[in-house]
C-alpha cells in the first residue's frame, strides 16, 4: 500500500531537516525539496529555509552535485568576493514516465525533472481491460529505461478518469474505465513496472501538469477544466490543485445542467458531460455536424463558466486535455461573450477564459510529476513499503549510507 503522503506527492511535508537516526537520506530529500520548490536558490537560503547548518547542507549540496542531481552557477559579481552559487535540479538527473490510461488507450512519456518531454507513445486501444493495459505499460516503461538518455529512474505515475471509490459512479458508463473495478491499480503498476508507483485522476493530473508547466508560472489561483473522454475540472489554489476530503473534487462532469435532459450513468440527468465531452461530441457530431454540435455546446460551456467564476473567483479559467487543439479553440472562441460573473471585472488583465498553455500533454506531465514529488518528498524513503529502503530510486542503502 502507498502511503497517503507518497500518493499527494508529498505536498504536504514540512521542509525541515530532523537528527533522527534515519536523518541522512531524509535531509538530502528535504534540500532536493527545497532545491525543487525554489531553485535557483544558494546554499544559505536553503539552510535557512530547512532548519540545517550551512555546513551541513553544503556537505548535503556535494552529495547531490556527485550524484548529478542538482547543478550550481555563479552570477555577476557584485562587490568584493565572489558571487555565491545558485542550485537547481539537473533536468536530465533523473527521469520518470508518465502514463494516461483513457477509454480510448493509453498514452506514455518519458519526463525529465525540468518537465520536458523525452519521448511520447500512443496506443490506441478502445476501453483497454487492466491485463492487457499493465502488458503494454510494462513494456512502454522497459523501453524508456533502456533509451541511452535515461539515467536514474525515480517512478511511475498513472492517471485515470474518476472519480474514485464511488460506488454508484466510479468505472461506469462510457466516460470512465468499467472493467477495472477493484483493481489494485497502484500495487499492479509497481508490480508490472518494478519501479515506485503513483496514481491520480485524470483531471487532478493535468491540473498538476498545468500547475508546473503552464498557466501555474503566471497564476496561483486558476480553474483547470479538463476535456477528456468526459469533463473534469480542478481550482488550483497557491499553486497546488485543490482535491477534496476523498480525492474528487472537480467532477464537474456530473453537475446536472439541463432539466429533464439526457440520461447520465452516475444516476441523474442532464449532466454536463453528456453535453460537452469528447464522448458527447463522437456520440453527437456524426448526426449533427461538427460546427453543429460546438453551436449546441456553447451555451452549456457559458453557463458552466460563469458557475466555476461565482464559486471559486479563479484569476482565470484554462480550458485543456486530451481533444483536438482546433476544437478546444472553436469551443472557446464559441463561448464568447461570457455572461456577467463576478469575474467581469473591468480591471481584468487575464481573459476569463483561454486555453491550456501546457496543452494536450499536460496531464502527461502531471502524472510524470507525481513520481517526481513523491520520490522527492523527504518522507518518501523512509514510508515507501514497496521493495524497501534498498529499492529507493534515489538513495538506496547499498548505494549511499
Amino acid at each position: 500500500m502507498i502511503p497517503a503522503e507518497a500518493k499527494a506527492g508529498g505536498n504536504m511535508v514540512s521542509l525541515k531537516g530532523t537528527n533522527q537516526e534515519f536523518g541522512r537520506p531524509y535531509n538530502r530529500r528535504i534540500v532536493l525539496e527545497a532545491i525543487r520548490r525554489h531553485g535557483p536558490i544558494e546554499r544559505a537560503d536553503i539552510a535557512r529555509r530547512v532548519g540545517l547548518t550551512v555546513q551541513t547542507v553544503a556537505n548535503i549540496i556535494r552529495e547531490l552535485e556527485e550524484q548529478d542531481l542538482v547543478t550550481g552557477s555563479r552570477g555577476e559579481p557584485r562587490g568584493r568576493g565572489s558571487p555565491a552559487t545558485s542550485l537547481a535540479l539537473n533536468p536530465s538527473g533523473a527521469h520518470a514516465v508518465g502514463i494516461n490510461v483513457t477509454p480510448r488507450g493509453i498514452e506514455a512519456a518519458l519526463v525529465d525533472l525540468s518537465g520536458a518531454i523525452l519521448a511520447e507513445s500512443r496506443l490506441v486501444m478502445p476501453r483497454p481491460g487492466p491485463e492487457r493495459a499493465f502488458a503494454e505499460i510494462a513494456q512502454l516503461v522497459q523501453g524508456f529505461r533502456q533509451r541511452p538518455e535515461t539515467r536514474r529512474m525515480l517512478g511511475v505515475g498513472l492517471a485515470m478518469p474518476g472519480p474514485i471509490d464511488v460506488e454508484s459512479m466510479s468505472f461506469v458508463g462510457p466516460t470512465t474505465l468499467e472493467s477495472w473495478r477493484g483493481v489494485p491499480v497502484a500495487e499492479r503498476l509497481a508490480a508490472a513496472t518494478g519501479l515506485p508507483a503513483f496514481v491520480e485522476t485524470d483531471n487532478a493530473a493535468a491540473a498538476l501538469g498545468e500547475c508546473l508547466y503552464g498557466a501555474g508560472r503566471q497564476f496561483r489561483d486558476f480553474y483547470y477544466l479538463y476535456f477528456g473522454v468526459g469533463l473534469g475540472g480542478s481550482m488550483v489554489h497557491d499553486g497546488l490543485p485543490i482535491r477534496g476530503s476523498r480525492r474528487n473534487a472537480g467532477e464537474i462532469g456530473h453537475v446536472s445542467m439541463v432539466t429533464g435532459g439526457e440520461p447520465c450513468s452516475c444516476g441523474n440527468r442532464g449532466c454536463l458531460e453528456r453535453y460537452l465531452s469528447l464522448e458527447a461530441f463522437a456520440r453527437r457530431s456524426p448526426v449533427i455536424g461538427r460546427q453543429a454540435w460546438i453551436a449546441e455546446a456553447a451555451p452549456l460551456l457559458r453557463n458552466a463558466i460563469v458557475m466555476i467564476e461565482n464559486l471559486f473567483d479563479p484569476e482565470t479559467i484554462v480550458m485543456g486535455g486530451i481533444a483536438e487543439d482546433d476544437l478546444l479553440k472553436d469551443l472557446v472562441a464559441a463561448a464568447e461573450p461570457l455572461p456577467n460573473s463576478v469575474s467581469a471585472r473591468n480591471t481584468r488583465s487575464a481573459p476569463r477564459l483561454g486555453l491550456s498553455r501546457s496543452g494536450h500533454d499536460a496531464v502527461l506531465r502531471g502524472a510524470a510529476s507525481l513520481a517526481v514529488s513523491g520520490a522527492l518528498s523527504p518522507r518518501f524513503g523512509t514510508l515507501f513499503a514497496q521493495g524497501g529502503p534498498e529499492k529507493d530510486p534515489l538513495f538506496p542503502r547499498s548505494r549511499v549510507a
